[in-house]
């Protein structure tokens, strides 16, 4: 099977260089012949790090499992293949008046995949992470046995899979409980504000008037514009179209350019543009969901505009009380060291708990930021960037990495152990290697391993 279809996201990382049809990894495992350390479940790449990658062993394609297998138009209820992409979730819900209760910032991941990050999106004052929606899933480990997942009917793997990258097993199909809404569309307002001082003053009454919220900051802003951006509020229409509009746009980058396009006069501009764009009025605008929730989406391959050598994105989580020291801080630490952020995006996250023994979401304030690779000089900064979130308490996320170091993710997730220990021997990630099993696990302390 050829691996070029099997990288992460950011491109900052090799692609997989095994990969195994899901029909023969699942004949391997319900015969108990799956070496350890030998699968990884592959969902459709869109991982920035090397959470989906295994180098050791093999990745195994999961997108052919795509079946939507029943759906309650009265509960909410879905239950689909592992393999299926939430576009198609929301194309059949949609003319029921359903929609997924969370979505992240691409409708281009699997069911199987959103379980095992545990992904958010912009509600989480609200609706908290995706696993809060799980109803039940279908689990394959390499005992042969299929374990059927809930809250109440093998809740330690329940919790260990949700948020648990792949590790457990593979997910075969899951059931979810989706959200009633009145349309797909959004009404979205744009609130400019001149500092983070500002947003901040702002933030918590936008969380308690909105379903969605989330902030864009103009990164390159300098002078008396620094930390200036927007607060991008949304409701669902109470007027609105029922119709899933076509997945994706029509505009692409068909080839890989030679060189990193997003550069700093680039930025400039486009910073300068999309703030005009969505601040030129104060006024609420109806718009289509897939603007709302997916923009990017309509751009195919824009992570090629990165260049060959890929993007690196940062995320990361500060308590509330020490946020307004420590946002600031990392931003400040991307202008000194020379590195512009294509899209700087800045979120509070509410306090709603997800059923996940490791979830990156947690009451606090969350700060995204995407870096073309420049080598050593990026690397530097995103060390700098995590010592920083380290120190104020903080977390960086998993899912979105492709090099912290174990001492960070210890920090990060102080129950990894607890994921260990439920971990199935035969599935590994490249993330798992580099972090996890470099610390001791004896110990249970930060310490990395000598």
């Amino acid at each position: 099977m050829a691996t070029e279809r099997f990288g992460s996201f950011g491109r900052a990382t090799p692609p997989a260089p095994r990969a195994v049809a899901a029909d023969d990894a699942i004949a391997l495992l319900k015969g108990r012949a799956a070496k350890n350390g030998s699968l990884l479940g592959y969902g459709n790449g869109r991982s920035y790090g090397d959470s989906c990658q295994n180098e050791a062993g093999s990745v195994v394609d999961m997108r052919p499992l795509n079946r939507i297998r029943t759906f309650n138009a009265e509960t909410g209820v879905l239950e689909a293949d592992a393999g299926v992409l939430l576009s198609d979730i929301i194309a059949h819900a949609a003319p029921y008046g359903f929609f997924p209760a969370v979505v992240p910032g691409t409708q281009f991941v699997t069911l199987g995949g959103a379980i095992a990050n545990d992904v958010h999106g912009k509600n989480h004052h609200r609706r908290g992470t995706f696993g809060c929606h799980v109803v039940s899933f279908t689990l394959l480990r390499s005992d042969g046995r299929s374990y059927r997942c809930s809250d109440a009917s093998n809740a330690r793997l329940f919790r260990a899979t949700i948020g648990g990258m792949g590790l457990t097993g593979l997910i075969l199909s899951a059931s979810i409980r989706l959200m009633r809404v009145p349309s797909l569309d959004i009404v979205e307002k744009a609130t400019p504000f001149r500092d983070l001082v500002e947003f901040f003053d702002l933030a918590e009454a936008a969380d308690e008037a909105n379903e969605y919220a989330v902030a864009w900051i103009d990164q390159l802003a300098g002078g008396h514009g620094r930390g200036r951006g927007l607060l991008l509020t949304g409701n669902h229409a109470e007027h609105g179209s029922h119709k899933a509009s076509r997945a994706g746009g029509r505009l692409s980058v068909p080839l890989q350019p030679p060189f990193n396009v997003l550069n700093r006069p680039f930025l400039t501009a486009f910073n300068a543009a999309y703030r005009w764009k969505k601040g030129r009025s104060a006024a609420p605008r109806q718009i289509g969901y897939q603007g709302f929730f997916f923009p990017l989406d309509g751009v195919g391959d824009w992570n090629r505009l990165y260049g060959p050598k890929g993007l690196f994105q940062h995320q990361s989580v500060v308590p509330e009380d020490a946020a307004r020291q420590a946002v600031p801080a990392l931003l400040e630490a991307a202008r000194r060291a020379g590195q512009g952020s294509f899209l700087t995006v800045l979120k509070r996250f509410g306090a709603v708990r997800s059923p996940a023994l490791l979830s990156f979401p947690r009451a606090g304030y969350t700060l995204t930021l995407d870096f073309p690779n420049r080598g050593e000089k990026t690397l530097n900064l995103l060390k700098e960037l995590d010592r920083i979130t380290v120190e104020a308490g903080g977390a960086v996320n998993s899912y979105k990495d492709a090099r912290m170091g174990a001492e960070t993710f210890a920090a990060s997730f102080p129950e990894w152990q607890r994921l260990e220990a439920l971990r199935d021997p035969v599935f590994i990630s490249d993330f798992w290697a580099r972090t996890a099993k470099k610390l001791d696990v004896r110990r249970g302390t930060v310490e990395a391993a000598e």
